[in-house]
C-alpha cells in the first residue's frame, strides 16, 4: 500500500471516529494494522474482554513474530488463566492451559510445568512467585504496565502508536476542495450549485446566458454524509490511490502516466509532494499490474525460507529497554565539517573505505586502477599498488582480448573485510583482487578472480555459514559469492539489467543479500541458489545503493534516475514500503549520487559540488558544506567507523579529510609527540614510504600536528603471528641493546591526579560484604551489570538527556540503578552454598535480552527487562565456574564446571549435548572464535585447550609459560582480539598474546618495576588496540595491545577517595571495557563499589608522554618487559 493510501486510511479513521462509528473505527485499526489504539486496548484489558484483546492484537502481531510479541501474548493468557483459577473454575483453567498456554511450552517447558502445577493449589498464591498477587483489578493494572512497555519496545509497533496530527474533519475538507475544483471546471458554472451526490463528478446544468465562475465555499457541515464513498473523482485520476481495476484499464493508465508532465498544470499538493516521475521509457513496466513506486513490490514465493526471510526482515528480534519519548536534537557539531587537510592521489578517486578499527587508515581506489593506503594522522602514503594482472594465463579469453584491445582499467569499489585483515578491489574489467594485510607496508596477494563478464560494479564481504566470503555483481546481470581462494560458492541469476550494487546483511541467523540493478529493481537472496525472494522497485527506477545503519536496524537507499533525479529514502522493513523520503536534491545529476551513514544518526550525500547532511529522523536537509571548494559535481565520500572523520574526493585528483570536534581533538592529541624520535624509530623499523609528498594542503586547524606515534591506536602494528615484518627489512643491524635504548627514549605517562581523568561511582554499589566478582557492559553500551560475590546482580542505566544525548555510558553523568516496577532483584539461589568457596560466573546474550549467572548453585537465566527468572538448570554438584554463550546461537551455552569439565548445553531442549574433558582443575575461562571455529578453555591448572566447535573434538593442549620463580595458582582468563585470531591470556603472573590458530605465545609481559603487584584482571578495549589490566596494589595499566608495551599507569589516587586510599584492602578485582568507546573502562573493587573511568576532556585518550628536548626523560623511566618469540638472530638481521 502506498503512503498516500495509508494516509487515506487515517482520514477514514478520523471520519469514523467523528461520526461515532466506534466499532468500525477499531475494526479498521485492526484490519489495516496502521494504528494501535492503546486506549482501546487498555479498556478491553481492564474489562477482561480477553477474546477482543487478542483479536485486536492479531492485526499487528502474532505470537511467534518475536520475543516481545511472545511475551505480550503470554502475559495476557497467563492473566486469563490466573483469573479462572481465582474463581475456582478449574475446568476453564484447564481449557486455557491446553488451548492458549501450551504453545509456550516449546520455548520453556519448565515454566509450563510450573504453571500446570498451579491447578493443584487451592489458592495459587501459595506459590512463592505469586504470593503478592492481589485482586483482579490491581493484577490487570500491573499487567498493563508491563504490556505497554513491551508494546512500545516491539519494533512491529514502531510508528503505529501515535495517530498523526490532523485538522478537524480533514476528509470532508478535502472533498470540499475537490468539489470546488470540479465546479470551477464546469462549462456553465452556477452561483449557487445544488450538490446532491458524491457518487459522480459535479457538473452544473446548462443555463440561459453565461455566468461568471464563482468559487463554491461550502461549510464542512454542508457536505452530505453518504453511506459509502466511491472513488474520489479527480483524485483517483491523479493516481495516488491504486485502483483495484488496474488490470482492466492498464493501457489507459500507462498512457496517462507517460503524459503526466503534459497534463493539467494544477495538481493536488499532496500528490505533487509524493508522486515519483515516470519516464517514457518506463511505460512498458506498467504493462502489467504493479503497486505504486513508493511500495516495495514483494513477489510472493510460497516457501518456508521465504517466510523466514520475510519474518526476519519485518523486525529485529532483540529486546532493548524502551527509550524515553523525549527527543533531544543532535548537534551539528557531531558532523565532520571542518577541513583538516588535502591529499593528492594522482588520479581521480573512485572509491574509499576506512579501516574498521584503525580509524585513520584510509584505502583509496582511483580511475587509473591504483590502490593506495594512507595514514591520515601521519599525512603519509604508506602503500601504493598500481594495477597489474597477476596471472594472465589464468584469465578468460574475453578478458585477454579486452586487455589486448585496451589495457586501461579503473576501480569501481575498494573495501576492507570486517576484521580489517583483507582488502577487496573490484575493477571495471572482469577482475577482483584480494589482498591480505600483513602490515601497513605489507599487502600480500590473496586471490585474483575473473569474476564477471564486463564491469564488476560492486564488491562486499559477508559471513554465511561461519565462512568469510566475497559477494560481487557486474554488468553480466549476475551476483556471485566466492570463498577467499577464488572458488565460486553461489551464483544468483534473476536480474534483467546489469547489477549495480550488493548489500549483504543478516538478522539473527538469517543471512541474505540485497542487490540493485540499473533498471531500479531491488531483489533479495538467501544463500541457497533458489532464486530471489523479493522484488522491489527503487524510487526513480535508476541506479541505487543500499546501506544499513551501523547498528543494522535501519535500511536506507540512495540513487539517481535516468533523468538525473536523485532520491534518498529510508525503508520501513516491517511494511515493505518507503518510510520517509529526504528532500534537498536540487540539481539534475549526470551520474549517480553516492551516500554514507554514520553514528546511527546521520546521512551524507555528495551532490552539486557539496556534501549534504541529514538527520536520519528528519526529512529536511540538516546542513551542507562545500568543504572550502574544489569538490567535483558528484563527490565520492566515506565516514570512518567512529563518524568523526569524513573523506571526500576532490576535482583535482585528490581527496580531503573533514573532522568534527572529536576528530580534531583526537588528531591534535598527537601534537606533543616527538617528530625526531618517531623518525628514528621509523628508520630502524625499515618502513618505506613510496610516492611523492602526500600533503597538498594542511588546514590551520591542525597545522602544528606533524606525526603520529607509530604505536598509537590510529595505526596498527605490523606484527602478525609473532613476526615483525618491519624488522626483516631493516637495513641497519639492530641489536637487543638498540631496542632497549629506543624504549628508554619514551617516558611512562603516570596519571596520579584526579583532575587527569573523569570518574563516576555507581549509586548504591558499595557493599563491604560483597566484592564485585564479575562486571559487564551491555552490548548497547548504555548499561553496566555487576555480579557480586553474594550472587546478587545490579544493573545501572544511562538515559538520554541534554548532558548525555547519546544515552550511552559515560563518566560525566551519574546513571540510575535500574529496577523493574515489580521490585524484583536479580539474585541467584545461594541456599546451601558456601559463598567463600563459590565461583560467581555470568554471561550476557548478544541481544542484551537475557543474562545467565550462577554463584555456586543452579544456573539462572534472567530476563533483563523484568528481572524475572526465566529458567534454572545445571544444579550442583558440580557447580558452574564459567559461562559463555555461543556467538552464533544463543541457545547453546558452554559451561565450565568445578569438576574440570566443560558442558555444551542446549537451553531450548534442556539437554547437555556433550561434555569436554581434559583439564586438571576447575575451568576459569572460555572464549569462542568464529573465524577459527574453535572454543579455547583455560583452567586453574594454567592449562589452555582448544576445541573444534563443529565436532567438539580437542585440537591442542598446552600450559602457559609461567615466569621463573612463580607458581601456577590463580585464575587464567581469556579474551579474543576483534580479529578472532589473537588471544589475550591473563594470569596474576603475566599478560600474554597467543596466535590461536597455532596456540603459540607471541608476546608476554610480566609485572615488574612500576607495576610489580599481581594482575587481578585484564581486558581488550573495544577496538582491540589497548589492553587494560588491574593490579592488586590498586594500579591500572594501559598497554599497547600488539607489543604489550606499557603506555600509561593510572594510580589508585586518581580514582579513589582519600578514605579508600587509607585502606590497604581496596583495589580493583575486575575490569570491563566499553563496547564502543575504546578509552572508557569500568572497575569493580573489593569494597563492592563500581566506577566508570575515562580520560579528562582535555586529554581525550590514554596516551604515553613524549621525551623532553634532549631526549632524556624528565621523570621515572621504564623499559618494556614485553618479550616475543623472535629469536635473537632475527632481531640482529
Amino acid at each position: 500500500m502506498s503512503s498516500l493510501s495509508r494516509e487515506l486510511v487515517f482520514l477514514i479513521l478520523q471520519f469514523l471516529d467523528e461520526e461515532k462509528f466506534k466499532d468500525s473505527v477499531h475494526k479498521l485499526e485492526q484490519e489495516s494494522g496502521f494504528f494501535f489504539n492503546m486506549k482501546y486496548f487498555e479498556e478491553k484489558a481492564h474489562a477482561g474482554d480477553w477474546d477482543e484483546v487478542e483479536r485486536y492484537l492479531s492485526g499487528f502481531t502474532k505470537v511467534d513474530d518475536n520475543r516481545y510479541s511472545m511475551k505480550i501474548f503470554f502475559e495476557i493468557r497467563k492473566q486469563k488463566y490466573l483469573e479462572a483459577l481465582d474463581k475456582h473454575d478449574r475446568g476453564k483453567g484447564v481449557e486455557i492451559l491446553v488451548k492458549d498456554l501450551k504453545v509456550f511450552s516449546t520455548f520453556n517447558e519448565e515454566l509450563f510445568k510450573e504453571i500446570t502445577q498451579l491447578l493443584t493449589f487451592d489458592n495459587f498464591r501459595e506459590n512463592e512467585q505469586l504470593s503478592k498477587y492481589g485482586d483482579t483489578k490491581s493484577a490487570r493494572s500491573i499487567m498493563l504496565i508491563e504490556l505497554k512497555k513491551l508494546i512500545e519496545a516491539n519494533p512491529l509497533f514502531r510508528d503505529k502508536l501515535v495517530f498523526p496530527t490532523l485538522k478537524q474533519s480533514r476528509l470532508r475538507t478535502l472533498i470540499n476542495q475537490s468539489l470546488n475544483w470540479q465546479h470551477q471546471l464546469c462549462k456553465n458554472p452556477r452561483s449557487n450549485p445544488d450538490i446532491k451526490t458524491l457518487f459522480t463528478d459535479h457538473s452544473c446544468a446548462p443555463a440561459n446566458g453565461a455566468r461568471a465562475v464563482t468559487p463554491v465555499n461550502l461549510p464542512i457541515a454542508a457536505v452530505a454524509k453518504p453511506a459509502t464513498y466511491g472513488p474520489l473523482g479527480p483524485l483517483g485520476s491523479h493516481g495516488p490511490f491504486p485502483t483495484t481495476a488496474a488490470t482492466a484499464n492498464v493501457n489507459a493508465l500507462a498512457g496517462w502516466m507517460a503524459n503526466a508532465a503534459a497534463s493539467s498544470s494544477v495538481q493536488s499538493a499532496g500528490v505533487t509532494a509524493s508522486s515519483i516521475p515516470v519516464l517514457p521509457t518506463q511505460v512498458a513496466i506498467l504493462k502489467r499490474p504493479r503497486t505504486p513506486p513508493n511500495t516495495l513490490n514483494m513477489v510472493d514465493f510460497q516457501s518456508t525460507d521465504h517466510e523466514q526471510l520475510m519474518k526476519r526482515l519485518r523486525s529485529a528480534d532483540e529486546i532493548t529497554y524502551p527509550a524515553p519519548h523525549q527527543q533531544f536534537s543532535r548537534s551539528m557539531d557531531d558532523l565532520p565539517r571542518a577541513v583538516v587537510c588535502s591529499f593528492h592521489q594522482g588520479s581521480n578517486v573512485t572509491s574509499m573505505d576506512f579501516h574498521p578499527s584503525h580509524h585513520t587508515l584510509l584505502l583509496v581506489g582511483s580511475v587509473n586502477g591504483e590502490i593506495t593506503l594512507w595514514e591520515i594522522g601521519l599525512r603519509e602514503r604508506l602503500v601504493s599498488k598500481p594495477f597489474k594482472v597477476w596471472d594472465m594465463s589464468a584469465c578468460s579469453l574475453p578478458l585477454q582480448a579486452s586487455f589486448a584491445k585496451d589495457p586501461s582499467i579503473s576501480i569501481s569499489r575498494v573495501t576492507w573485510s570486517p576484521d580489517g585483515n583483507l582488502i577487496g578491489i573490484a575493477f571495471t574489467k572482469h577482475l577482483i583482487h584480494l589482498y591480505a594485510c600483513q602490515g601497513l607496508n605489507d599487502l600480500r596477494q590473496q586471490a585474483e578472480i575473473d569474476a564477471h563478464v564486463g564491469v564488476v560494479n560492486d564488491l562486499a564481504f559477508s559471513h554465511p555459514n561461519k565462512q568469510l566470503c566475497v559477494v560481487t555483481c557486474g554488468d553480466d546481470k549476475q551476483i556471485k559469492v566466492w570463498d577467499l581462494t577464488g572458488r565460486k560458492l553461489y551464483n544468483f541469476d534473476g536480474h534483467d539489467a546489469p547489477v549495480y550494487s550488493v548489500c549483504p546483511h543478516h538478522k539473527e541467523n538469517i543471512q541474505f543479500i540485497f542487490s540493485t540493478a540499473i533498471d531500479g529493481k531491488i531483489k533479495a537472496w538467501l544463500y541457497d541458489n533458489m532464486g530471489s525472494r523479493v522484488d522491489y522497485d527503487a524510487p526513480g527506477h535508476g541506479c541505487t545503493t543500499m546501506l544499513y545503519s551501523a547498528d543494522g536496524t535501519r535500511l536506507f537507499s540512495c540513487g539517481t534516475s535516468k533523468d538525473g533525479d536523485s532520491f534518498l529514502v529510508e525503508w520501513n522493513e516491517s511494511e515493505g514500503a518507503i518510510k520517509r523520503t529526504y528532500s534537498g536534491f536540487r540539481k539534475k545529476s549526470a551520474g549517480v549520487v553516492q551516500f554514507d551513514t554514520t553514528q546511527n544518526h546521520f546521512l551524507a550525500a555528495g551532490e552539486d559540488h557539496q556534501i549534504k547532511f541529514w538527520d536520519m529522523d528528519n526529512v529536511n536537509i540538516l546542513t551542507s558544506t562545500e568543504a572550502e571548494g574544489g569538490l567535483p559535481s558528484l563527490p565520492c565520500l566515506r565516514f570512518n567507523k567512529e563518524g568523526i572523520l569524513l573523506a571526500v574526493s576532490t576535482a583535482d585528483n585528490g581527496f580531503k579529510i573533514l573532522a568534527n570536534t572529536e576528530g580534531l581533538r583526537s588528531l591534535r592529541a598527537f601534537e606533543s609527540r616527538s617528530f625526531e624520535g618517531l623518525r628514528a624509530q621509523n628508520e630502524t623499523s625499515g618502513l618505506k614510504i613510496s610516492g611523492p609528498s602526500a600533503v597538498a594542503n594542511v588546514s590551520p586547524a591542525v597545522s602544528k600536528m606533524e606525526r603520529l606515534d607509530r604505536s598509537s591506536p590510529s595505526r596498527p602494528s605490523p606484527i602478525r603471528n609473532g613476526v615483525d615484518h618491519t624488522i626483516r627489512t631493516t637495513e641497519k643491524p639492530r641489536t637487543l641493546e638498540d631496542a632497549s635504548d629506543k624504549a628508554k627514549l619514551w617516558e611512562l605517562a603516570e596519571i596520579m591526579d584526579p583532575t587527569k581523568c573523569r570518574v563516576v561511582t555507581m549509586p548504591d554499589s558499595a557493599d563491604s560484604a560483597s566484592k564485585v566478582a564479575r562486571l559487564l557492559y551491555t552490548n548497547s553500551g548504555a548499561n553496566l551489570l555487576a555480579l557480586g560475590s553474594n550472587g546478587t546482580q545490579k544493573l545501572w542505566k544511562w538515559s538520554r538527556s541534554e548532558r548525555n544525548p547519546s544515552g550511552k555510558a559515560t563518566a560525566s553523568v551519574v546513571p540510575q540503578q535500574w529496577q523493574p516496577t515489580s521490585g524484583l532483584t536479580m539474585k541467584n539461589d545461594v541456599s546451601d552454598v558456601n559463598l567463600d568457596e563459590a565461583v560467581p560466573c555470568i554471561a550476557l546474550s548478544k541481544n542484551d535480552s537475557y543474562v545467565m549467572s550462577a554463584c555456586g548453585g543452579k544456573v539462572s537465566l534472567f530476563n533483563m527487562m523484568t528481572f524475572k527468572v526465566m529458567t534454572t538448570f545445571m544444579p550442583p554438584p558440580p557447580a558452574s565456574t564459567f559461562l559463555a554463550f555461543h556467538p552464533q546461537d544463543n541457545n547453546i551455552i558452554a559451561i565450565g564446571m568445578e569438576d574440570f569439565t566443560i558442558n555444551i548445553y542446549n537451553v531450548r531442549v534442556d539437554e547437555v549435548k556433550t561434555i569436554l574433558k581434559g583439564h586438571q582443575k576447575r575451568i576459569t575461562g572460555l572464549a569462542f572464535s568464529t573465524n577459527l571455529n574453535i572454543l579455547v578453555s583455560s583452567g586453574a591448572d594454567a592449562q589452555l585447550s582448544t576445541w573444534n566447535t563443529d565436532t567438539w573434538e580437542k585440537r591442542k593442549t598446552m600450559t602457559i609459560q609461567v615466569p621463573a620463580g612463580k607458581v601456577t595458582v590463580g585464575d587464567t582468563r581469556l579474551q579474543f582480539h576483534s580479529d578472532q585470531i589473537h588471544l589475550l591470556v591473563s594470569h596474576e603472573t603475566q599478560l600474554a598474546i597467543y596466535d590461536a590458530s597455532k596456540m603459540e605465545c607471541i608476546q608476554q609481559w610480566v609485572p615488574q618495576e612500576v607495576l610489580p603487584a599481581p594482575i587481578s584482571y585484564a581486558a581488550y578495549s573495544c577496538n582491540s588496540q589497548l589492553i587494560y589490566a588491574t593490579f592488586c596494589d590498586g594500579n591500572v595499566g594501559v598497554f599497547d595491545a600488539e607489543s604489550l608495551r606499557l603506555r600509561s599507569r593510572i594510580a589508585s589516587s586518581a580514582y579513589l577517595p582519600q578514605a579508600a586510599l587509607n585502606s590497604q584492602d581496596v583495589h580493583p578485582v575486575v575490569i570491563a571495557t566499553h563496547p564502543h568507546e575504546p578509552n572508557q573502562f569500568a572497575i569493580g573493587l573489593t569494597d563492592g563499589t563500581v566506577k566508570v573511568v575515562e580520560p579528562s576532556e582535555s586529554q581525550v585518550q590514554w596516551l604515553v608522554a613524549g621525551p623532553n628536548d634532549n631526549g632524556i626523560p624528565n621523570g621515572r623511566t621504564t623499559t618494556s618487559s614485553a618479550t616475543s618469540n623472535l629469536a635473537p638472530e632475527q632481531l640482529q638481521r
